[in-house]
């Protein structure tokens, strides 16, 4: 027997060239929302003809502007013509667990001072590699009331329509962005502990993780610029972290080692750094030393990211979409 929709519920997902992980988010959602908006961002896969035979709502955008994740958001929200006060994001490389929408609605209905809930976003295959483990472990955090919520949410809609949705031109980032708003606004976000969503990361390089982060680096750079400002500080100490560990200390021992060979040495404050932060989670584990490895050299790419934001900036060139798949 299908169950029927939850009363007051919509979604929007977003995607492109997602496949068969775009049937399978599509099918989570079926008996749980009353619509279903699809926003597709120029696939070429049959993802739209897909989303519209299981009775989706689809939307197309323009491909003459640049695609985003935040316009691709605001343009399912902007095409929900039901009455539902809350609705489901989901990216369409994601299938929500059975149980999450329930408990989710659930608070909101209780709770009228929350804009948002979220929950545990887990990587369906860490086993298949080391990025995908770090995707898993990132996901990972404490319940109760956050700061910010990602890609996957169950929102009010009132909430989101209030403070103008997303902002369109952010290429990453947009969610933290949001809430800094939504805060801002009075609203609270809360994270229950409860598993919310299964995500297919399919890192299985190198350079992808790389770009990853790199647009990590963007986010906290442009995020910062934005809000960065007393009292929010809003991604100001992971910036400047990024480029203290990533660009300026490289750049000083390398200077300091071309006048003074022995300045080279200087180099080991990096491995001693992937040690300290070992320690500092427990060396028992082979994932804690992975992490802690990965983090480090993450700095360059995050550095990277927040450069090209502010040489953006300086020469007020529109960044373009850091993809990492």
């Amino acid at each position: 027997m299908t169950a029927a929709p939850l009363p007051g519920i919509s979604a929007v997902v977003i995607g492109r060239n997602e496949g068969a992980r775009l049937v399978a988010c599509l099918a989570s959602l079926r008996d749980r929302a009353g619509q279903i908006v699809y926003v597709d961002s120029g696939s070429t896969d049959g993802s739209v003809a897909r989303a519209k035979e299981v009775g989706a709502t689809v939307v197309e955008l323009d491909p003459d502007q640049p695609f985003t994740a935040a316009r691709a958001r605001n343009a399912g929200l902007a095409a929900l013509d039901g009455p539902e006060d809350f609705v489901q994001l989901v990216d369409g490389d994601c299938t929500v667990q059975s149980g999450w929408i329930e408990a989710a609605a659930a608070l909101l209905a209780e709770r009228p001072e929350l804009a948002a809930v979220c929950g545990r976003r887990r990587e369906e295959h860490p086993e298949h590699s080391v990025y995908n483990r770090l995707c898993d472990r990132e996901w990972d955090g404490p319940a109760g009331e956050v700061r910010a919520f990602g890609g996957d949410v169950l929102a009010r809609r009132a909430a989101l329509a209030g403070v103008g949705g997303y902002r369109d031109d952010l290429i990453a980032g947009e969610e933290p962005e949001l809430c800094v708003r939504l805060r801002q606004a009075g609203w609270t976000i809360w994270r229950l502990d409860a598993e919310m969503t299964l995500h297919d990361a399919r890192m299985s390089r190198f350079g992808q993780w790389w770009k990853r982060s790199r647009r990590a680096g963007h986010a906290f750079a442009e995020g910062a610029a934005l809000h960065g400002a007393p009292p929010e500080r809003h991604w100001v100490r992971e910036t400047r972290r990024a480029l203290l560990w990533g660009a300026v200390l490289p750049v000083a021992i390398l200077a300091l080692g071309l006048l003074w060979p022995p300045g080279f040495t200087l180099a080991l404050i990096y491995p001693l750094q992937v040690v300290r932060l070992a320690l500092r989670e427990g060396p028992a584990r082979r994932a804690t030393w992975e992490w802690a490895m990965f983090t480090v050299l993450g700095r360059f790419a995050e550095a990277a990211g927040a450069l090209q934001f502010h040489v953006s900036r300086l020469t007020r060139r529109r960044a373009r979409l850091i993809e990492y798949r």
